[in-house]
């Protein structure tokens, strides 16, 4: 069976980094899990680490942090489907929000639990997901002052989520300012912008992030160690917490070029045929992953000698090339993943979890 493995040593030095950095400019911040998909071995490994707050978009997988940590506060980071709101008033601390008939619901649900439920209101600044419109957020807050078994605590935004829009100084002196209009329309104190994610940190090592924005919500960069901006590794992080590792089931001397009539495969995909692999053989691996645990696009081998020459529901290709004869069947190769290629992975019932 596959296996992705958990670094704990690199996982515990990207902490203590983000650790630091936000300590060093008094900044809140928490741990996105939901690439973990609840895996418990994994959320394990972060409530050890020490945060106090985690996020995540599934009701389930918080409920699975409460169950390991109760503790530790939980968010819920989508607006509520208000099938759900039980559930995520009964698991989940804080819950992101953007519509007003929802939070009335989430509202009387946490009177009926003897609750006040947090929310954070998230505004839309350009990205085009969740998020109330800017000319609309007076208002907005102004009837949901209004209820009981709510406390606001946040007013938050995301970017680069959906459209690809970047972060920007501009855009978050822009929230700032949405931010102390309604303090002062309403003679409140909002306690938190929430708009720093991994996207955003490149801001704030050059300075340029607003000191208003006081709180991060960090996923990727923690598990990655890149700058999501260059896709290069931040110095000082470790990239590599998570690998894959696939055995080989089958090595053989084939062709190139495949041999009968083509068409589609079950993917939808059809073959390229240059004129000059016709009658060349290379030797080629099967490793036991497959389309249903992860896409090709989010993988490769460490090993750069080797190239994914396609993949089925269960099985990977791989060329060998000039390294055929390191390999043999039995053999476990690593692959370096990137985020989605992860996410595929954690959710898949085939792949073993471990911890180094």
């Amino acid at each position: 069976m596959a296996y992705i493995e958990l670094d704990r040593s690199k996982l515990q030095q990207n902490y203590r980094f983000l650790e630091n950095l936000f300590q060093t400019d008094q900044t809140d911040w928490a741990i996105v899990t939901k690439l973990l998909c609840g895996n418990p071995l994994y959320l394990k490994e972060l409530i050890d680490l020490g945060i106090k707050e985690l996020c995540d978009s599934r009701v389930s997988n918080l409920k699975a942090i409460k169950k390991l940590a109760s503790h530790v506060q939980t968010v819920y980071i989508k607006p509520p489907a208000k099938r759900s709101i039980k559930t995520i008033v009964q698991y989940a601390d804080v819950s992101f929000n953007t519509e007003l008939e929802t939070i009335r619901l989430i509202a009387e649900e946490a009177q009926c639990q003897n609750k006040v439920h947090k929310i954070i209101i998230m505004v839309e600044m350009g990205d085009l997901r969740e998020g109330v419109m800017g000319e609309d957020l007076v208002k907005f807050y102004g009837e949901v002052f209004e209820l009981k078994g709510i406390e606001i605590i946040g007013i938050g935004a995301n970017i680069n989520c959906l459209s690809g829009v970047l972060p920007t100084q501009d855009k978050y002196i822009q929230l700032s300012l949405y931010k102390q209009l309604i303090e002062t329309r309403f003679n409140l104190s909002i306690p938190w912008i929430t708009a720093g994610t991994s996207i955003t940190l490149p801001l704030l090592f050059r300075k340029q992030l607003p000191g208003s924005i006081n709180h991060f919500r960090i996923g990727e960069t923690l598990f990655f160690g890149n700058n999501l901006l260059t896709n290069e590794p931040i110095p000082g992080m470790k990239t590599g917490v998570f690998r894959l590792f696939a055995e080989i089931i089958e090595i053989s001397e084939k062709p190139i070029v495949p041999i009968g009539y083509l068409a589609e495969n079950p993917s939808g995909e059809t073959v390229d045929i240059r004129e000059e692999d016709y009658g060349v053989l290379a030797f080629r691996a099967i490793v036991d992953v497959g389309l249903l645990d992860i896409q090709t696009e989010f993988i490769e081998p460490e090993d750069e000698a080797l190239k994914i020459v396609g993949a089925s529901s269960d099985m990977l290709i791989l060329n060998l090339g000039p390294q055929y004869k390191a390999y043999q069947v039995g053999d476990v190769i690593p692959f370096r993943l990137k985020y989605m290629g992860a996410l595929g992975l954690f959710n898949s019932d085939y792949i073993e979890k471990r911890v180094i």
